[in-house]
Formats: structure tokens, sequence, C-alpha cells
């Protein structure tokens, strides 16, 4: 679950980003349901790209693509937008509940993912792991409140921008525990 230090440095941000820019993209010039096919279609060009140039799948966008699958496929099948408002939902409650459990049980899933970016101790990945899974459990109950009690476009621009921005916002503030729990650069091998 590792990141890949040979990969390509856009590849990365087109795997994670592309759907939703393809998505608002979709919206905006169409309808949501539009954007739901556009989507499907980009997180699967997406995971293959990566799959061609990796050789491998990225499991977060990888579990996305799959709720997008199904949620997307519900919400152009029975022409009912609710399916896709609640993704969000869905897949953040998930990514929350996934890394509090593996905490609990000594599993830091956290830690896997994002271990090669960020070199801290044990303490650390527990902490940080904690504030992400309840992170994700707020942005699950966010999007509940925004999809049930505004409009469509609302809606959208909050997924979009207001999810994103809430994540990008939430991250800066971890770099103080990033930085008290950092491991020290190995200096290399002394010679004697």
């Amino acid at each position: 679950m590792s990141e890949t230090h040979n990969s390509p440095r856009w590849l990365r941000p087109t795997v994670e980003y592309g759907p939703i820019i393809v998505f608002i993209i979709a919206y905006k010039g169409w309808d949501l349901f539009v954007a739901t096919g556009a989507i499907m279609v980009a997180a699967l060009v997406a995971l293959l790209t990566s799959y061609l140039v990796e050789r491998r799948l990225p499991v977060m966008p990888l579990i996305t693509a799959i709720i997008i699958g199904i949620f997307g496929g519900l919400t152009l099948w029975l022409q009912d937008e609710t399916f896709i408002k609640m993704k969000p939902t869905i897949i953040e409650f998930l990514f929350g509940s996934i890394l509090l459990t593996g905490r609990i049980f000594n599993k830091l899933f956290l830690k896997n993912l994002m271990g090669s970016v960020w070199h801290m101790q044990e303490g650390g990945w527990r902490k940080l792991t904690l504030r992400f899974g309840l992170f994700f459990y707020a942005m699950a109950t966010l999007n509940e409140i925004v999809w049930r009690t505004q409009s469509t476009d609302f809606w959208v621009n909050f997924k979009v921008f207001g999810l994103t921005g809430l994540t990008m916002g939430f991250v800066m503030f971890q770099l103080p525990l990033l930085k008290r729990f950092a491991l020290e650069e190995d200096e290399g091998p002394t010679t004697y």
C-alpha cells in the first residue's frame, strides 16, 4: 500500500483529482446525471492509467472507484440523484471506520499508506490515525447535512471545493504533530 518511488510526478494528482475535475466540468456543462456518468468513466480511466504506468492499482482510488460505480450506477439506473450525493458520506465513513478499527487492533493503515512520505514515531502515527479517523467521520456527517438541506448546485460546489478545502486545511493543521513526532534523519554510517 505504500507509495511507489519511481512514479511520475503527474500520476498521483491525475488519478486522485482527474475524476473530480471531469465531474465538475460535466456538471457545469450539462447536469448531475451526465456528471455522474462522466466521473464513473474518469475513475476507470484513472485506474487504468495507474495500472499501465505502475503495474498496480492504488488502494484508495480503487475503493473510491468501486463506490462511485455502485452509487453512480444506482443514480443513473434509478434516475435518482440521492445515491451520488450519498457517495462522499459512504467513502468518508468507510475510511474513518477502517482507520479507527485498525488502530484498535494496532494496525496503523495510515502509516502503511503514507509512511514513505511522512517519517514519524509510532506514537505520532497513532495520534494522526485517530485524528484522520475522526476527521473522516466529521466530513461524512457534514456531507449528509449539506446534501439533505441545500440545493444540488450548492452540494456540488461543497463536494468539489468544500470537502477538498477542508481536507487540505486539516492536513495543514497536522503539520505540528508531524514535526513533533518526526524521526531524526539518518546521518549516514559513522566511520572510525
